[in-house]
């Protein structure tokens, strides 16, 4: 990764570590493994979030704690060279997002705590021994549930009841893991009556024609997920999605900023907020062994009543009593 795409939020760096030695208070460094590009809005709010749960906590930039942030890192060559970096800055932890970003730095050190967010299955990925003793260096925030494919797909069909063929894509770098999720998006396919497909996407063109194939026959439905790289590509899959009207559902929010038609998925930010709480008792001396792998309790849905009139869509009333925002 190029050295400008590296930024850190120490303004004034070079003063703060003299300023904190001074008044003999140790700087801990922390780095960042993000998996969205440093522009992307929710990027911004999550590194608000876990910048905001630090300072609740005593932990002010510039004064005990200096944050190193790499940024777009759904690639394991971007993964690999960000931890590599981030080594050479000696952190006293990382945090990171995403699987290809944990797995990069967990193969770059088995003694630096690291913290992970958005992570599915962290057990059967072999990142932790068990959710409730992670043991090693990494516990964190798991993100979705195996089922949750089915669910993507009933909201899909009760939005847009017509439906009879569904695409799943998914960048095999960027989320190995959604093979799995895809499996309970083709059980519910079996019992709705819709053939369904998952397909590996890795530049936007094949992103592209694959909305196009979906367009060029009726009834067709895309699921984007939740991985970093199709999160990454947000803006260009609704834009796309909505100029060859094809009804989707993403599995995350920031597609919905992009004008997307429906998100379901586990509420994220409040994960960083969690997560600058382990990173609290983390450096106050607990022990990784004592920080279980905690789960997401609670799941939202968004519904774009806009995007549904556009495509020609009446969002059924069901789904407006149970979605948590509805965008006018």
């Amino acid at each position: 990764m190029r050295r400008r795409d590296f930024i850190t939020l120490l303004g004034g760096a070079a003063a703060w570590p003299m300023v904190a030695r001074a008044q003999g208070e140790r700087v801990r460094r922390i780095g960042v493994m993000f998996g969205f590009s440093e522009s992307d809005p929710l990027a911004k709010s999550r590194a608000e979030a876990f910048q905001q749960g630090l300072e609740k906590l005593g932990w002010t930039l510039g004064r005990n704690v200096a944050i190193d942030y790499r940024w777009s890192v759904y690639s394991d060559e971007r993964a690999k060279a960000a931890a590599a970096e981030l080594l050479t800055l000696s952190p006293d932890l990382i945090l990171t997002m995403g699987t290809t970003a944990l797995r990069a730095a967990q193969q770059a050190t088995r003694t630096i705590p690291i913290v992970f967010t958005i992570v599915y299955e962290p057990v059967a990925q072999g990142f932790v021994q068990s959710l409730a003793h992670p043991g090693g260096n990494i516990t964190g925030f798991s993100n979705v549930e195996p089922t949750i494919g089915g669910k993507w797909l009933e909201l899909l069909k009760a939005i847009a009841p017509s439906i009879t063929r569904v695409a799943f894509i998914f960048n095999p770098e960027a989320s190995p893991y959604s093979a799995t999720i895809y499996r309970s998006t083709a059980g519910a396919a079996a019992k709705l009556t819709v053939d369904s497909v998952i397909v590996p996407v890795h530049e936007p063109a094949e992103i592209e024609r694959v909305v196009m194939m979906l367009a060029q026959e009726p009834n067709g439905g895309l699921i984007a997920g939740s991985d970093s790289y199709t999160i990454d590509n947000s803006k260009l899959i609704a834009e796309l999605t909505a100029q060859y009207r094809v009804p989707t559902i993403f599995g995350h929010r920031q597609y919905m900023v992009a004008g997307g038609l429906m998100y379901y998925g586990a509420d994220v930010e409040s994960q960083y907020r969690l997560a600058a709480g382990y990173v609290d008792r983390i450096f106050r001396g607990a022990s990784l062994a004592d920080l279980p792998v905690q789960q997401p309790t609670k799941f939202d849905l968004i519904v774009n009543r806009k995007a549904a009139t556009a495509l020609g869509l009446t969002v059924p009333q069901s789904i407006l009593l149970s979605a948590d925002e509805v965008i006018e």
